[in-house]
């Protein structure tokens, strides 16, 4: 028969027995797939390549995108890159996470939680030790009634790791303007439903005594000069872990009222600072104290 004449097969072959019929269709088949898939295997690198070309494109459109987009914002406020934070700090700019920003530095607020609060100086030990962007201010509320945070936890991290702090609400929501002292004005903030909470505050005991405190700070605003807003806001300037201040005005007479608090700041001598502490009382204590 045709199949005990095949070699390696029939009478005679390796085991004395018939080799399987479908051995031949079974290495066919084999040798077929074997070249199906080097071309499926060549159709993938070449699919591969083309989509790594597509996403080097695609990365590239959007750094000059970015490009543009930063040109356009420097130009439009006259500044030169050698003004941007990520010249100044030596830090580039780089992705945050996949929310699409690119950013150069961060900083902390008040209420940044990651399923818990975290420390300033716990965030800068991650990003350094994964190499990611630390956060280099803290935003925190800072105000002559208010100074616990950035008098006392703050400026070991100013002097350690250089992390300061924007502060906001220097006016206590518009307590220290003193427009509160005779009660609460119907155009007033604390006159909203929305802000109760404010309201309940300026009319407790404690706002009472503030508002006291208030009129002798005053005495000291009228010797230096200057309007109490402009004193508080000189006051939150003049503590060095300060970068700045966030100011939050309804009109352009409060915005340039406050930013006279500019001229004021050199006239905050420690005589001058050790009145106001004295009026307050509310100096917290410190093991180290930082403050100038």
């Amino acid at each position: 028969m045709l199949a005990a004449r095949s070699s390696g097969g029939g009478v005679g072959g390796p085991g004395g027995g018939h080799q399987p019929p479908n051995v031949h269709r079974k290495q066919s088949v084999a040798s077929l797939s074997g070249s199906k898939a080097h071309r499926s295997n060549s159709q993938d690198a070449k699919r591969n390549s083309f989509s790594g070309k597509k996403v080097a494109q695609q990365r590239h459109k959007a750094a000059l995108i970015r490009e543009l987009e930063t040109g356009w914002y420097l130009r439009m406020f006259g500044l030169g890159k050698e003004e941007t934070v990520a010249h100044k700090t030596g830090m580039p700019y780089r992705n945050l996470g996949k929310s699409g920003l690119r950013v150069s530095c961060l900083g902390l607020g008040t209420w940044v939680t990651f399923g818990g609060q975290v420390t300033d100086e716990e965030a800068y030990s991650v990003a350094r030790q994964f190499n990611l962007i630390p956060p280099v201010c803290e935003q925190a509320e800072y105000h002559l009634f208010q100074r616990e945070k950035v008098e006392v936890q703050l400026p070991e991290l100013y002097h350690k790791i250089g992390v300061g702090a924007m502060t906001w609400s220097p006016l206590a929501c518009g307590i220290i303007t003193g427009k509160y002292e005779n009660g609460i004005p119907e155009s007033s903030r604390a006159s909203m439903k929305s802000y109760q909470w404010l309201k309940e505050k300026i009319v407790s005991e404690d706002g009472r005594k503030q508002q006291a405190k208030l009129k002798e700070l005053n005495h000291i605003a009228e010797k230096l000069g200057c309007t109490l807003p402009q004193l508080a806001v000189a006051w939150c300037l003049r503590n060095e872990g300060v970068s700045s201040v966030l100011l939050g005005t309804s009109n352009p007479e409060q915005l340039t009222e406050n930013l006279g608090a500019i001229q004021v700041l050199p006239k905050m001598t420690s005589h001058v600072v050790s009145d106001i502490d004295h009026i307050l009382g509310n100096r917290p204590y410190s093991k180290k104290d930082y403050r100038s």
